[in-house]
């Protein structure tokens, strides 16, 4: 828990600091990459670092993956100027690759089926303790202290959790003959596949038009990279993504499912603080309060969704927890204007214990048919489809809500510029069109999420089989020697 929370802090904390870190070391125009970078180092190496967990054991993998943050924290602190600060954003986020993807899988190694819901529930109250506190945190030590103390106090939790897990975390010897190679090709076809066609997702419509040259350059390479990706990984003997990934019904059903759950994920976290403060007219913590509500009862539901998928199993839970979630995003555009906090309010928080049904058991569902030699590889497939689907929803929500600015004032803009526009609405010669206009982009873009809830929903219904092939628990150490082999069923 204190290693997923290095990982969970860093997406929130930075926020907050932005106009600290631009005054100091400027280059506003790029500053947007301190979390692209991130999140395109984490995304790509999650393939990666669950191929080697399955190798060479989750402990060096973790320790190797809390390291690599380590150092990219303490890097980042000694940043010179906005590109070296990129640059150390990106190791760091390899570093949280393999922090995300082994914890995960280490909490189904070391706990049985009927104990994972717990121990998962409890990493899910580390994201959402993270998600509240990670601001406040930012911005106090960026006010009152220096905004290089958000990268420092990484150093000293990561220092604890990183004597614990030496100390504390042992792993039995499973090999039992010589160690597969490792497909270092594959992992560089991988990376710079993946890095190239998020480039160009992320920056897509923002740094530059979606048909210019620099975008269609990047979509195309990104294919040709997707071709070598294919026939590397076909020649390879040790894969990092498996073939066997996407033939399996489970786990293609949960991947596709859980890419289009990251999806339908960008649009309370990222559209909803601008419609609160936007429409709503809240402040800024007024707003966060507003999208914490979801993230409050997503982890109560995820530790109480046990006691569903053991009478009803792992896919009928989440297609309750998905048709329930469609019906709460396709309800928000049906919101009074301008209406009040409290409405969207009840709405996240009935979202995010929708939501709690859908993520938790399909991560336990697919984690309980591998064997421990094919768990690290299954899990990070299932968490990169996931980062995915953000990726992407964050693209196609940003053109869909531009583009309905756009067709509503006449003419171009964008929902940053206009949000921009209403926090000084003495310089609007219109502020009520413009706050129109918010509200019906935000709208189409929740209207967007529910159809990709409805498509997750067709997929576990359509290609997840009815019950999960759930395997024989493997005994596990433990510090009080009590875990034992026992069949589970689902």
């Amino acid at each position: 828990m204190l290693s997923m929370a290095l990982a969970a802090l860093d997406s929130t904390i930075v926020a907050t600091a932005v106009p600290q870190i631009v005054g100091d070391l400027g280059g506003f125009s790029v500053f947007s990459w301190l979390f692209s970078g991130y999140l395109l180092a984490v995304t790509v190496s999650l393939p990666v670092y669950g191929k080697l967990s399955d190798t060479f054991g989750r402990k060096p993998v973790l320790i190797a993956g809390s390291a690599l943050f380590l150092v990219g924290s303490a890097l980042c602190a000694g940043a010179w100027d906005m590109a070296s600060l990129i640059a150390f954003r990106v190791v760091q986020g390899l570093g949280g690759g393999a922090i995300q993807g082994t914890v995960q899988t280490l909490a189904a190694d070391l706990y049985p089926l009927k104990e994972r819901p717990k121990i998962q529930a409890k990493l899910s109250t580390v994201w959402a303790t993270s998600s509240v506190a990670g601001p406040a945190i930012g911005g106090l030590l960026a006010s009152y202290a220096d905004w290089r103390w958000i990268f420092l106090i990484n150093l000293p939790v990561g220092a604890l959790a990183l004597w614990l897990i030496v100390r504390h975390l042992h792993e039995p010897s499973r090999t039992t003959g010589p160690l597969g190679r490792v497909d270092w090709p594959g992992a560089l076809a991988v990376f710079a596949c993946g890095g190239v066609l998020l480039t160009a997702l992320v920056q897509g419509g923002v740094a530059w038009d979606w048909l210019s040259a620099p975008s269609l350059a990047l979509l195309g390479a990104g294919l040709v990279l997707v071709a070598v990706v294919v026939l590397v990984e076909r020649r390879a003997a040790e894969p990092i993504i498996p073939g066997w990934v996407w033939q399996r019904r489970t786990i293609a059903a949960v991947n596709l499912a859980l890419g289009a759950l990251g999806l339908l994920m960008v649009a309370p976290t990222v559209f909803l603080p601008t419609y609160a403060q936007s429409v709503l007219r809240l402040a800024p913590i007024a707003a966060g309060f507003v999208l914490s509500t979801m993230t409050l009862s997503w982890p109560v539901s995820a530790a109480l969704s046990q006691h569903v998928y053991r009478r009803i199993g792992f896919r009928n839970t989440a297609v309750l927890g998905i048709s329930a979630a469609a019906l709460l995003l396709f309800a928000v555009p049906l919101l009074p204007y301008p209406g009040t906090a409290w409405q969207p309010a009840l709405l996240m928080l009935l979202l995010g214990a929708a939501l709690g049904l859908v993520q938790l058991p399909l991560i336990v569902g697919v984690q309980s048919t591998v064997g421990w030699s094919e768990r690290g590889t299954a899990t990070a497939s299932v968490l990169f489809c996931r980062q995915i689907g953000q990726t992407v929803g964050a693209a196609l929500f940003g053109a869909v809500a531009n583009g309905v600015l756009a067709h509503r004032l006449g003419g171009a803009g964008s929902l940053d510029s206009v949000a921009r526009s209403l926090e000084a609405p003495a310089s609007v010669a219109d502020p009520e069109r413009l706050r129109r206009a918010v509200d019906a982009a935000v709208d189409w873009v929740y209207v967007g999420a529910g159809c990709a809830a409805v498509v997750a929903l067709a997929v576990l219904l359509l290609v997840a089989p009815r019950r999960f092939p759930v395997l024989k628990d493997e005994q596990q150490p433990s510090q009080k020697e009590r875990l034992s082999p026992t069949q589970q069923s689902d």
